[in-house]
Order: structure tokens, then C-alpha cells, then sequence
């Protein structure tokens, strides 16, 4: 087991007065949703006590997911140990100590929302031994339990290399496995100061050795500065070690003293990539300026009728 990482403490500060990010485009814009529904899945959500990704990291479909009745879930609390300079997530508050009723209360949102997919994700929580790993697995066993037709894709951390949880996940059988690397390798000390970009391929690389039957998923962002080549690069690095499924999206400054836009990607360089992804291999590749790595997830149960394991 690899040591686990000190969190950082500030890393926006060195980030507070740089430029501003260039103006949106008009490909960014999204359809205003029907808050009737949104209002519905936001309630269920209230009322279970639950956290997603969709509201605590900002993402720009909440209103389109929470309108389909679907949502990412964030377990173990909305506090991360580490503080990536691009991310919306709140490192400032204390961890949480491990709800033994949040899986069966986020078992019971995907009966009452009446999942077919559900995805449960996490921050990075350092300070558990084995990274929240055997929340994951009891969170996977309770929506089992209650919900056995419903497909299960987890978004794991890195688990700072503990390959030993990584085989306890693997082992409650999630349909997907999904680990996002996030950006270029030249950019990591800047944009995943915390994290390893070759220790994201071995955790996806040791995924489908472990459970060959489960599909393993990635994501990255683009915008941040990297070159179309670097893109190109990870598509093949993330081939090489049979990751199945790529999401790439427009990475989207929060707030100003989160990393700053570089540039906004056009429509017709995530249309390359989509093409040069399906070419490389890749049985599903969401490639746009919304995407984000839980972005019409439920599609994968598609691709598992397509492609079966």
C-alpha cells in the first residue's frame, strides 16, 4: 500500500489573482430545465439526507440530470481531503465520520427515483485507511439489495494506490469502474497537485486484470492548457491499459480563484476526438463541450447488451 498523501491546505491561493478566463461561448449555453422536476429530485435528496456531485461540484447539467431523474451520489460526506485547484468540491471543512445509514438511505433515493443506472462517487478521503472502499461496497450491497435491476457504475478516488481496496470495490461487482485521470501528464503538479497520473493508468490497468467482466471508465477535462497531442496521448495511454469508456468535456472555471480557462474548445476538436476515440478502441466515447465523467451514464446499459461480458 502505497502512503498516504498529506492534504493540502491552499492551493487556490496561488491561483486568486490571475487573469480572467476568456468570455463564454455560445456553444456553453444550456437549456434552461423545468425546475418542477428538479425541485421533486432535490427534495427526495433532502429528505434522505444525501449529497450529489451534480450540486456540490457545480456541474453544468444539473438541471438536465435532476429533469431525467437522475443524479450522481456523493458519499462519505461533501469534504475532501485534497484541494485540486479546479474543483468546486469543499476542502475546508473536517471529514466526516462514515454514516452506517447512508447506504441504505441512498438505496432507498434509487427506488423512489427509480434509477436503471445509478452512480455513487466519493471525495478523496486520505484519511481512511483504505480510502473509503468499504463504504463504496456497502453502499453497492444495499442498492443491490433494494434494487436489483438498477446497474451500478462507481467514481472512484485514486486510493492513494491502495490496491487492496481496489480489489475490495471490484469485488461487490459494479457493472462499471469509472476513475477519472483528469488532464495531461505535463499538467498534473498544476491542475491534480495530489494525485499521479501514472498511478490513475495502474488503478485502471490492475481494474480490468482483477474483474476482466467489469467495464472501466475514464475522463478528462480540456481547456486547461494542454495540446491537442497531449489529448491524443492520454486517449492512447488510457488504450493501452483496455479502459473501455472516455468522457472528455470542457473544463469550466467555478469560481475566481479556481484555475482560470485557457481556452474554450471548440465543437469540431471534440468531434476529432470522438471519431479518433471510437478508432482507438474505445466502446463508448462522450465527447463535447457539457461532458462530464457521469453524463448520460445510463447509456452504458446499452453497451452492455452490445458488448457482453
Amino acid at each position: 500500500m502505497t502512503e498516504i498523501a498529506n492534504p493540502a491546505t491552499t492551493p487556490a491561493s496561488s491561483v486568486q489573482s490571475q487573469p480572467k478566463s476568456p468570455p463564454k461561448p455560445a456553444w456553453l449555453r444550456v437549456k434552461a430545465p423545468q425546475w418542477q422536476r428538479v425541485g421533486s429530485v432535490k427534495e427526495i435528496l433532502r429528505d434522505l439526507g444525501l449529497n450529489t456531485v451534480c450540486e456540490e461540484a457545480s456541474c453544468p447539467n444539473i438541471g438536465e440530470c435532476f429533469q431525467a431523474g437522475t443524479a450522481t451520489f456523493l458519499i462519505m460526506g461533501p469534504a475532501c481531503t485534497r484541494a485540486c485547484p479546479y474543483c468546486d468540491i469543499d476542502f475546508e471543512k473536517k471529514p466526516q465520520a462514515l454514516d452506517p445509514t447512508e447506504p441504505e438511505r441512498l438505496a432507498e433515493a434509487v427506488q423512489r427515483l427509480r434509477l436503471n443506472h445509478v452512480v455513487i462517487t466519493a471525495v478523496n478521503r486520505d484519511d481512511l485507511p483504505d480510502g473509503g472502499a468499504s463504504q463504496f461496497v456497502r453502499c453497492i450491497e444495499a442498492v443491490r439489495l433494494l434494487c436489483p435491476q438498477t446497474t451500478i457504475e462507481v467514481l472512484i478516488p485514486d486510493l492513494c494506490g491502495n490496491w487492496e481496496a481496489l480489489e475490495l470495490i471490484l469485488a461487490a461487482r459494479p457493472e462499471v469502474l469509472n476513475h477519472n485521470t483528469e488532464t495531461v501528464p505535463r499538467l498534473y503538479k498544476r491542475v491534480r497537485p495530489q494525485g499521479g497520473y501514472q498511478r490513475s493508468l495502474e488503478l485502471l490497468a490492475r481494474s480490468h486484470q482483477i474483474s476482466p467482466q467489469t467495464y472501466t471508465k475514464s475522463g478528462i477535462m480540456v481547456g486547461l492548457g494542454e495540446t491537442n497531442e497531449e489529448v491524443e496521448q492520454v486517449l492512447q495511454d488510457l488504450r493501452a491499459v483496455d479502459c473501455d469508456i472516455i468522457t472528455i468535456g470542457q473544463y469550466l472555471q467555478p469560481s475566481p480563484k479556481h484555475l482560470k480557462v485557457d481556452r474554450f474548445v471548440t465543437p469540431a476538436e471534440f468531434a476529432h476526438w470522438q471519431e479518433l476515440g471510437t478508432t482507438l478502441g474505445f466502446l463508448q466515447v462522450v465527447s463535447s463541450p457539457l461532458t462530464r465523467s457521469s453524463y448520460h451514464a445510463e447509456q452504458v446499459r446499452e453497451l452492455m447488451v452490445s458488448n457482453p461480458r
